[in-house]
């Protein structure tokens, strides 16, 4: 549908939107005045990773535009474990770790939000402030009432559970009713209208929808953002090395700026509406790049994405350092290079043989030694498999970065 409101037309010509409860309805609620909306994040890890960066921008639009955004800190809902789309149960994590893990992403929304105290300014709460204050026969009457199991069953994060016959316990089955309690919480405490959320969230903010008009005949809504994943159909937030965190303790600014700069080229345009806030004319004459001019498109995400989570002064050191590793004119130069035919790397090269044709094995057996110790690796992120092949898509400005431990560096070249 076409919106009218600002916020609507912003995050649906950027690509966040998937599913919204009553669309119309929100659209024209958004035209009214400013609308408080929340996103609830678990603490699970002491960081959130790219893969959260979606939910992120959407509350960082939601401000832009005069509006309210509320991020949910999920320190109660984490000692149960969302179960959507799982195969097993999430492992349980004690109070102290779900402290530490929240003190960890809270410095990351300081970064996309301002905390003020006008109108738009953001809130943080922690749902163990009102879920730890349960009593569990009063809460089963005034709203166990409310929900069906019978519809609960027909969620696909739930049936497809069961039907892979794996077990969902009854505690994780209570994360759906939290969840809702969690939303007519912030609506009655906060006056919070719209949860915003991914796709697999549907089913749980459905739930706190009706949750709102059965039990206190308020009108809620819900939006959720499409799952994200590369045009290759890997999930977002992963890399060769392992996730893509977002604090500076668990990945160098440079490694991060890194991931950006080496993304698909069909991804190149849908990221750059996603995660920066660049116009969108100017969006449209980067994803028109093509060969290797498409290079500056991805130097441009890759700075525009740093600047925002690290920083402006961390974006502009991470691409120095690598136009330094890289680029003619830098530390690069000096290093040794092997070249390899463009076919050849089209074909995809043995890490193993590599790192003999640049000297930094003497034998196919030390290379295999040096990957199963975790010395080897490739534009800095570890290689752990003795297979591995090196190839076209890791080229970052003509070159591809191999290092045997952390001073011994090499470069490889394409013809």
């Amino acid at each position: 549908m076409t919106y009218k409101s600002e916020i609507l037309q912003v995050l649906a010509e950027r690509g966040f939107i998937h599913q919204c409860t009553a669309p119309e309805a929100l659209d024209a609620r958004f035209r009214e005045g400013p609308v408080t909306a929340y996103n609830g994040f678990d603490l699970t890890a002491d960081s959130l990773h790219v893969g959260h960066l979606v939910p992120i921008m959407m509350l960082r639009w939601l401000q832009k535009t005069g509006h309210r955004p509320i991020v949910l800190m999920g320190g109660g809902t984490t000692r149960i474990g969302d179960p959507s789309f799982r195969d097993s149960s999430r492992p349980m994590i004690d109070d102290e770790q779900i402290a530490i893990n929240l003190r960890g992403i809270r410095s990351t929304f300081e970064r996309y939000l301002s905390f003020n105290a006008g109108p738009d300014g953001a809130v943080l709460v922690n749902n163990a402030d009102w879920l730890d204050e349960l009593g569990y026969i009063a809460f089963l009457r005034d709203f166990g009432r409310h929900f069906s199991v019978n519809r609960m069953l027909t969620f696909d994060s739930v049936r497809q559970r069961l039907d892979r016959e794996q077990s969902l316990s009854l505690l994780e089955f209570n994360y759906m009713v939290l969840q809702a309690y969690d939303f007519i919480q912030l609506a009655r405490t906060h006056r919070c209208t719209l949860q915003l959320g991914a796709s697999d969230q549907w089913g749980n903010i459905v739930n706190g929808v009706e949750l709102g008009r059965r039990a206190d005949g308020r009108e809620l809504f819900g939006l959720t953002a499409p799952l994200l994943t590369t045009g290759s159909g890997a999930k977002m937030g992963k890399s060769a090395a392992g996730a893509v965190w977002l604090n500076d303790e668990k990945l160098p600014a440079y490694d991060f700026w890194q991931y950006w700069r080496n993304v698909e080229d069909a991804d190149v345009g849908r990221f750059l509406r996603l995660f920066t806030e660049l116009p969108m004319d100017e969006i449209s004459r980067l994803e028109s790049l093509e060969g290797a001019e498409i290079n500056e498109a991805k130097k441009i995400l890759a700075d525009e994405v740093t600047a925002l989570c690290r920083g402006e002064e961390a974006s502009r050191s991470a691409r120095q350092a690598a136009e330094d590793t890289f680029e003619d004119g830098g530390a690069g130069r000096d290093l040794p290079s092997v070249t390899f035919s463009r076919d050849q790397l089209a074909a995809g090269v043995a890490i193993v043989d590599v790192l003999v044709a640049t000297g930094l094995a003497g034998s196919k057996g030390e290379a295999r030694r040096l990957i199963r110790g975790g010395g080897a690796r490739i534009n800095d992120h570890t290689v752990s498999d003795q297979a591995a092949q090196t190839s076209l898509k890791d080229c970052l400005d003509g070159g591809i970065k191999i290092s045997a431990g952390k001073k011994r560096h090499a470069l490889v070249r394409s013809e």
